[in-house]
């Protein structure tokens, strides 16, 4: 499944999306205490043998990092042209990294504040190793990690090995309880810890010592999997300064292209004005005119004039609604986004089914924002994809406006193929919108759009 993640960019003009193109949650921004669950509390046998496992996966993954910090570092100082193998090595720590990311989330509830992007753009005529140290310190992602590749093997695996060696030190201490006097007498001398094994009552001590291990090696492996977690995200996160670096270069970024779009979409409706209602007013105030100079000469040719110009004018008029129901919609300012997606529906060539439950109205340029974003990807639809049926599901939850839209179509959807859904993203970027993509081949195909928004009066939607 191709299944991507990416934040919405910036708001542009009605363009043809297709939901044969993809896109993206992006977590909360801010981050400098990680969200996610508590520290484990209590005593659970399931839960401790889930966290051995786990503690058995990551202590695999501090070993996989110990090789990629091998690499870095060899590539880091062998001779050759340019960055040599710096950036494939540091294209296996980022792979790596992710994963990281992704078990500290799914197995702790610690959430980064931003997805990671690409590896910096080697820069050209740079050779040797300090060109290719500033290479990796020069961005902050690629430095922590770097940092973080370096550590691994001994801060990480540490707190990974914790629970699996208590575990293997109580299995120790059973296997004396049985074996450790004749071992003893062979080894010249066994110690258990503090225990000497000296005979069957020290050896009994020291099984009764394993036994104890065990719930303990129980315990202590869902807290050192959730402090693995936090280790992980004190090194690989960024801090608040770069956050809000980030948070003004994407405002700055954004609003830029709004400005751009804005232009663009004043530029359109004049042309839409020039070219329409106003050549249709002009004529008709020409065939008015003429109908003034014959009316006293020719009565009949006047009657057909004012016909003429009656039909212009009814054109005219519905040019301009055009125009108008292209700015915002009456039915979206009438009635409501809930509405507004209905009647979308009804007129889509592709039978599409509404879900909707919104307890209340977005802030009119959120509505506009997602009613238009949903017009685009139902013209892709029936464009593009091939489906037999669409689905559009609103639903309001803590704050975020999600709408899905779904079709049985083709799928094989990529964003990097096409400018449709990048349209999509920059229309909810102004407003720190998500769109999230899976359109594996043959289909189907889900976007997902989050807008954080508050629903600011009651829901006015027909039943």
């Amino acid at each position: 499944m191709d299944s991507t993640t990416r934040p919405a960019q910036s708001p542009a003009p009605a363009e043809p999306t297709g939901l044969s193109e993809p896109a993206g949650s992006a977590v909360p921004a801010d981050s400098s205490v990680p969200a996610g669950s508590a520290v484990p509390a209590g005593f659970s046998v399931p839960a401790g043998l889930t966290a051995l496992r786990r503690s058995l996966t990551l202590t695999r993954l501090s070993c996989v990092a110990l090789v990629h910090s091998l690499g870095v570092t060899g590539a880091l100082s062998l001779a050759g042209p340019g960055l040599g193998l710096v950036p494939r090595a540091m294209a296996r720590v980022r792979a790596l990294t992710d994963r990281q990311r992704a078990l500290a989330t799914d197995w702790s509830g610690i959430r980064f504040p931003v997805p990671t992007g690409p590896l910096p753009p080697v820069p050209e005529g740079a050779s040797g190793a300090f060109a290719r140290y500033r290479w990796i310190t020069g961005d902050p992602q690629t430095r922590r990690e770097f940092r973080w590749v370096l550590a691994e093997p001994f801060l990480g695996s540490v707190l990974a090995f914790l629970p699996i060696s208590a575990l293997l030190a109580g299995l120790w201490g059973v296997f004396l309880a049985f074996f450790g006097v004749p071992l003893s007498a062979e080894w010249d001398g066994l110690w258990f810890e503090f225990i000497p094994i000296e005979g069957t009552v020290t050896a009994v001590l020291a099984g009764v010592l394993g036994l104890l291990h065990l719930p303990f090696a129980l315990w202590l492996a869902p807290r050192t999997v959730h402090r693995h977690a936090r280790h992980v995200h004190s090194m690989l996160a960024p801090g608040e300064q770069e956050l809000l670096a980030g948070r003004i270069a994407h405002l700055t970024a954004t609003r830029s292209t709004a400005v751009d779009t804005r232009m663009a979409e004043i530029r359109r409706i004049e042309r839409d004005l020039h070219d329409g209602a106003q050549a249709r007013l002009v004529a008709m105030g020409m065939t008015l005119d003429a109908a003034e100079h014959l009316l006293e000469s020719d009565p009949q040719a006047v009657r057909a004039l004012l016909v003429e110009a009656r039909q212009s004018s009814a054109k005219a008029l519905e040019e301009l609604r055009d125009l108008v129901r292209g700015i915002h919609p009456p039915v979206l300012a009438d009635r409501g986004l809930t509405d507004a997606v209905r009647a979308l529906a009804m007129v889509c060539p592709v039978p599409t089914e509404v879900s909707a439950d919104l307890p209340g109205r977005p802030e009119m340029p959120v509505e506009s924002a997602a009613y238009f974003a949903v017009s685009e990807l139902l013209t892709n639809v029936v464009k593009h994809s091939d489906a037999g049926r669409a689905g559009i599901e609103l639903r309001y939850d803590r704050g975020v406006l999600r709408i899905t839209v779904s079709d049985n179509g083709r799928g094989g959807a990529d964003a990097r193929r096409g400018t449709g859904l990048r349209g999509v993203e920059r229309r909810l970027a102004t407003f720190d919108g998500v769109v999230s993509v899976s359109s594996p081949p043959d289909g189907p195909t889900t976007v997902t759009m989050e807008l954080p928004c508050a629903l600011s009066s009651p829901k006015t939607t027909s039943s």
